[in-house]
């Protein structure tokens, strides 16, 4: 794979996401984890999926380079479509996927990152969704997801003023499970892989289904209108400006058109 490195050991998959600089998700990476998980659901040896970002971060969010060579709104709403598929699919994949974030998860990584199954986090890790600085709103279902885990007040302000929070304070407010040093993340999240790969993957499984029950309707529901209104605000003047300024490194000036 291009964009995707994996090894097997003790039952669990390593995945490293290896895209320099910033491991950004272009449609190719999305495509990859796809074809990835389709090989690990056949492979019996594997019982666990660590996923962690090589270099300095582990995803600082979509390839927005990509963005000026899609050319409509549906196009970019089947954009958002697939990736939401992939990222639901790994939300109910049958094996655990134990996310190890540092440096940053934002925009798209950050989408990724919640959902797997277990978030950790270093200390100093900046999680967020910028999209709105751009003009555009998240597409991969982070509208939806990020409420779950932080509450609608602080979805609300994360989204409005398109700050992260830190990997100390993404615990605090449900969005990681534990916060390490930059030099423990890895060691811990193995020893937590490990842990996990012993237990019987028909319960692993049947523990994963079950936890998939407490999206009602109303969340897929809102995931669908996500990719629509995604669709929607791409074909703004907002949304060209957001993302010429992006690539420009300057402030954007949005006009509400």
């Amino acid at each position: 794979m291009e964009y995707l490195k994996l090894s097997v050991e003790n039952h669990v998959a390593f995945v490293t996401i290896n895209r320099a600089p910033a491991n950004a998700l272009s449609s190719g990476m999305i495509k990859e984890i796809s074809e990835l998980l389709d090989e690990i659901s056949q492979n019996e040896e594997v019982r666990v999926i660590l996923l962690h970002g090589e270099g300095r971060l582990f995803s600082a969010g979509a390839d927005i380079k990509e963005f000026t060579n899609i050319e409509s709104g549906s196009a970019f709403s089947t954009f958002a479509a697939n990736g939401q598929a992939v990222f639901e699919r790994i939300e109910k994949f049958p094996k655990p996927v134990i996310a190890a974030i540092h440096g940053a998860a934002l925009g798209g990584g950050l989408e990724l990152a919640m959902s797997c199954h277990i978030r950790l986090v270093t200390e100093r890790a900046k999680l967020g969704l910028p999209e709105l600085q751009l003009g555009l709103i998240p597409g991969f279902a982070g509208t939806q997801r990020l409420p779950r885990y932080v509450g609608t007040a602080k979805a609300a302000e994360m989204l409005f003023t398109s700050e992260p929070i830190t990997g100390i304070e993404a615990v605090q407010y449900g969005l990681a499970n534990q916060a390490y040093s930059d030099e423990e993340l890895l060691p811990k999240a193995k020893e937590l892989a490990f842990k996990v790969a012993k237990k019987s993957p028909l319960v692993l499984k049947a523990i994963i289904e079950l936890l998939n029950y407490s999206k009602h309707n109303s969340y897929y529901q809102g995931v669908e209108n996500e990719a629509a209104q995604f669709a929607k605000i791409f074909d703004s003047e907002d949304a060209k400006e957001g993302i010429n300024a992006f690539i420009e490194k300057r402030e954007p000036l949005f006009t509400g058109k």
